[in-house]
């Protein structure tokens, strides 16, 4: 497959056919945890941007440290639907950044074929709800690329970028949380963050990867979520949970937006009736951080998990079945799963479809009580 990739938006006359091997300056990345960011001396200078400011950051660095990288997509030339992508044309030039038919199963493949290649390729797919005509690709091409080559050839420089979950009014095709399905496929990496910071630092990680990344993006936060953010070039560790905030009583366990709902739930949990919640945001979903939430139900004894998905195979199954297995003789309560409902997503019943802060709490003084 050929590709032809302007070496950058001030050069229009050099052109290469096919992208050198890939690579990326690592002279000033660091590997950053969110703790950093918070703590009184902060190795990094911060600016305030909201989530999808923060992913068009990351892409810009990306692009800027690797001359392979494109960005591809429906629409993304004129910004994206969210803005993601906004000024990169003019940035970094037509070649490097340009829309693409009204195809997911095209975006895809094309982000196959430019990887095996040696390139680095940034997909969106501009919907999640709209990911599933793309799976024939996902799951039988671009999973399986290097394992059915005994390591041979790879699309590792594959990151697939997809806003997902609910918005407010988005109704049964732009409001799904799709990650149980992708994380049902051995090679790929999945990633859900919850908001700037993370966003950034694990969308880096994802670009730069070995391995084929799906990055899930909840939509609902590209402007509600607003942090001061290193303005550096930072990578965040990918498999890797963090522990937002240390308890002793109950371990609750999140990813995405919905970390906004667990803190007001953890809140009121502490407010209301004394509780002290361990709240940890898994970020990666697949390989997710076992260990990490292990350590936690250990101390605590008990064992919330969350998320916008429907309740049934949703990936928090796959967490409490292997803590129980783990913790078991730990256990003070049942583990209790607080999910969407086995229904297609509604539109004017969304507020009674998400898992919130109250229904959280209930399950919180649930697991808390049946300890006593």
């Amino acid at each position: 497959m050929q590709r032809f990739i302007k070496s950058s938006a001030r050069h229009h006359d050099r052109i290469t056919c096919f992208p050198p091997k890939r690579t990326f300056s690592s002279a000033s990345v660091t590997q950053l945890q969110q703790n950093d960011v918070s703590s009184s001396t902060p190795r990094h200078e911060t600016k305030s941007m909201n989530f999808f400011t923060a992913i068009n950051e990351a892409m810009s660095i990306a692009l800027e440290t690797d001359p392979t990288a494109i960005v591809f997509g429906e629409d993304v030339a004129f910004g994206g639907v969210f803005r993601c992508s906004q000024n990169l044309r003019e940035e970094f030039g037509t070649d490097r950044i340009f829309n693409t038919p009204l195809s997911e199963n095209g975006i895809a493949g094309f982000a196959i074929g430019y990887a095996a290649t040696g390139g680095t390729a940034i997909g969106e797919i501009q919907f999640a709800d709209y990911i599933f005509p793309a799976m024939d690709q996902i799951v039988n091409e671009l999973a399986k690329f290097r394992y059915r080559s005994g390591n041979q050839w790879n699309a590792g420089g594959v990151t697939l970028r997809a806003p997902c979950g609910a918005v407010g009014h988005g109704g049964h095709y732009h409001s799904q949380s799709p990650e149980a399905y992708l994380a049902h496929t051995p090679g790929l990496t999945v990633v859900m963050p919850r908001g700037p910071i993370a966003g950034k630092g694990l969308l880096l990680s994802s670009i730069r990867s070995k391995d084929p990344v799906i990055f899930l993006e909840p939509k609902a936060l590209y402007r509600a979520s607003v942090e001061q953010v290193p303005t550096g070039d930072y990578m965040t560790e990918l498999g890797k949970a963090h522990i937002m905030r240390q308890g002793g009583d109950v371990t609750v366990v999140g990813w995405g937006g919905q970390l906004r709902v667990l803190q007001s739930a953890c809140d009121l949990a502490k407010d209301r009736y004394g509780i002290e919640c361990e709240l940890i945001d898994l970020q990666t979903i697949l390989p997710w951080d076992k260990e990490t939430i292990e350590k936690s139900v250990l101390k605590t004894g008990k064992l919330v998990v969350s998320h916008e998905a429907p309740i049934t195979c949703g990936f928090g199954a796959e967490i409490v079945a292997s803590i129980q297995e783990s913790c078991f003789w730990n256990l003070e309560a049942p583990i209790r799963r607080v999910c969407g409902y086995d229904t297609p997503f509604p539109l004017v019943f969304e507020k009674h479809y998400v898992p919130d802060e109250l229904k959280n709490l209930e399950a919180i003084r649930a697991v808390a009580e049946a300890s006593k």
